[in-house]
C-alpha cells in the first residue's frame, strides 16, 4: 500500500513530521476507510491556491462504501446521511435547489475545501482515528490556503469552531452555526442561509459564485 502525500500540499510540516508514523499506523490497520485511493481526496481536489471556502467535518463515514474522502459527501449511490439531508434541505430553502446526489465533488472542484479533521476511520467505529494526529494537518492546510487570499469558513458545530480556533482573520468570512445533525440543526443551522451569504461575499470581491445546486 502506497500512501503518498498530495503534491500541492506535500510541503506542509505535517508531511515531514507526522505523516511517516501515521502512514505506518494505517498500513498496519485492517480495512480503514475511505481507503488509500480516497484518503487525500479533499486535498487532491482542491489545491491551496484554489480554495475559496472551507467546510470542516470530523471524520469519514464509518460504513464501507459510503465515504468518498470529502467531508459530509458520500458516493453517488449512497442514500443521504441525515446531516447531509439537512444540509440539502437548507440549500433548497436558501437557493431553491440542491445536487441530485450526495457526492459533493462539484463543490470541491469549485474551490470548496471539504476537509475532515481526521481523514481515516475504522469500519463501524466513528472517531476511531480522531486521536491519531490528523488535526494538525487540518490546521496547516487551512493556514496554507489563507496565504492565497480571503476564505469563507462554514463552521458547523463546536468541533469545527474549536478545530480552527484562532485561524480566521478579519478579511475572512466566518459563518458559525449549529451542526446540521438532526440533534442540533434546529438550534441555528436551519435558516442560516450560508450558501447565498457566501456567494454574496464572493460577489462583493468580484469573485465568481459557487454553484451549490448543480
Amino acid at each position: 500500500m502506497t500512501l503518498a502525500a498530495p503534491a500541492a500540499w506535500s510541503h506542509l510540516p505535517f508531511f515531514q513530521a507526522d505523516w511517516p508514523a501515521l502512514a505506518a499506523r494505517l498500513e498496519a490497520a485492517p480495512g480503514w476507510l475511505p481507503g488509500p485511493a480516497r484518503l487525500f481526496a479533499a486535498l487532491e481536489a482542491t489545491p491551496p491556491a484554489a480554495v475559496r471556502v472551507v467546510i470542516l467535518g470530523q471524520d469519514p463515514y464509518p460504513t464501507p462504501g459510503h465515504a468518498n474522502g470529502l467531508a459530509f459527501s458520500v458516493t453517488p449511490e449512497t442514500p443521504l446521511p441525515r446531516s447531509l439531508a439537512n444540509i440539502f434541505a437548507e440549500l433548497r430553502d436558501d437557493l431553491g435547489a440542491c445536487p441530485a446526489t450526495g457526492d459533493l465533488s462539484q463543490w470541491a472542484a469549485q474551490g470548496v475545501l471539504l476537509l475532515n479533521t481526521a481523514l481515516s476511520v475504522a469500519p463501524g467505529t466513528a472517531g476511531a482515528h480522531a486521536g491519531w494526529g490528523w488535526d494538525r494537518l487540518a490546521r496547516q492546510a487551512v493556514a496554507e490556503a489563507q496565504r492565497h487570499g480571503p476564505l469563507a469558513f462554514l463552521l458547523w458545530g463546536n468541533h469545527a469552531r474549536k478545530a480552527l480556533a484562532g485561524l480566521p482573520r478579519a478579511q475572512d468570512l466566518v459563518i458559525a452555526t449549529a451542526h446540521p445533525s438532526p440533534l442540533s440543526a434546529r438550534r441555528g443551522f436551519f435558516g442560516s442561509r450560508p450558501f447565498s451569504r457566501i456567494n454574496a461575499w464572493l460577489a462583493a470581491q468580484d469573485r465568481p459564485p459557487i454553484d451549490w445546486t448543480g
